[in-house]
């Protein structure tokens, strides 16, 4: 984190981190529960500094528009997409204002600049999205002055309204894994969203998680289309994709005390449930053959193996320890695919943010 500040002048840069769901996803979605974590090593930084007009910059990269060549337009469309980060950029300033606005929190007439970076691969399933516009949310907050006014339960909701302003289809998961921190424990009853507006998110000491390893592909799928079918189904009360949901969720449960516990053999049992449970209410063909394929070359020297978040990058634990690693590590080289052991991310909370939580739970 970084914070400059003069007489007439301020910029500051702050930063969240990918996220790895560790279990229950996608239950996230329909009132479930999940057990997330955020990853050190990859995360998007959002730089603001004052200025007499409110800019929003685009990034060299990711938000490029101009081309040497026809062919090169099409080969950044194939590799990046249609969109970039600004827009991100702009749906989190218009939430934060709407937010305030109708929280009567008053907010000081003054102008900004804003920009972003990211080291986060794009489409792997790792929250790269939701990242921009948690540490954007940061940024307004402390421009502003309100950390304070909004609380740390609100910020997941912030964050998910909006990408939900650009279609985005995602859950809270993320967003509570982003804006935490660390190791947390999330349960999205209904009773609880009723009740409070929000889950109850439980921050967990990092230590308790076994060595786990990410898996991904150099050319990950787009994970923004694979809830879709599933998501019209439960609408529809289909018997299946409901009582598949709450065993996803139970899985987060059940994790929770597996970890308390550092039963890490249970632990691998219960995340390849979790992989088996999503591939039969998805599909196959909605969950990618090189997706599919990440998670079973994992399986294939006994590691456990599971989705991060909806395709494009697999979390793996070995339960029989180093040796077993090295042989995840040799079949994924072989197979051609990344793989990394897995850094865990502090917990983002200041210590008066962790105390207001342990009196609101």
């Amino acid at each position: 984190m970084v914070v400059v500040m003069e007489k007439e002048e301020m910029e500051m840069e702050r930063r969240a981190y990918a996220r790895v769901g560790l279990l229950g996803n996608p239950s996230d979605v329909y009132g479930g529960r999940a057990v997330s974590f955020a990853v050190a090593g990859l995360w998007a930084t959002v730089r603001l500094r004052a200025s007499d007009d409110l800019l929003v910059q685009p990034h060299p990269r990711h938000d490029l528009v101009a081309f040497p060549s026809l062919p090169a337009l099409v080969e950044r469309l194939d590799g990046g997409g249609y969109y970039g980060g600004v827009r991100l950029l702009l749906a989190i300033c218009r939430v934060f204002h709407d937010h305030c606005k109708h929280s009567g929190i008053a907010l000081e007439d003054k102008n900004f600049a804003l920009s972003y970076d990211t080291n986060i691969p794009r489409q792997a399933g790792l929250s790269g999205s939701s990242a921009i516009v948690c540490a954007a949310l940061s940024c307004l907050l402390d421009f502003y002055g309100v950390r304070d006014r909004i609380g740390v339960e609100v910020r997941p909701s912030l964050i998910l309204n909006a990408e939900k302003e650009l279609g985005i289809v995602a859950g809270l998961q993320d967003r509570v894994a982003q804006v935490y921190g660390g190791l947390v424990y999330m349960d999205f009853s209904q009773e609880h969203m009723d009740k409070l507006g929000h889950g109850v998110y439980t921050p967990l000491e990092v230590d308790l998680l076994p060595p786990l390893y990410l898996i991904y592909a150099e050319n990950p799928s787009d994970s923004g289309k694979v809830h879709s079918s599933v998501r019209q189904r439960w609408l529809d009360g289909d018997e299946f994709i409901i009582s598949s949901m709450k065993e996803v969720a139970q899985l987060a449960y059940d994790g929770h005390n597996v970890l308390l516990q550092k039963n890490y053999t249970e632990l691998a049992r219960l995340m390849n449930k979790n992989f088996d449970l999503r591939r039969k209410m998805f599909g196959d063909d909605a969950l990618g053959e090189v997706n599919i394929k990440m998670v079973e070359v994992a399986r294939s020297v006994g590691a456990a193996s599971k989705f991060t978040g909806s395709g494009g990058a697999v979390v793996a634990l070995c339960p029989d320890g180093d040796a077993q690693a090295e042989l995840l590590k040799t079949a994924c080289q072989e197979a051609g695919f990344m793989v990394e052991q897995i850094e865990v991310a502090p917990s983002a909370l200041t210590k008066e943010e962790l105390a207001s939580l342990s009196g609101h739970q």
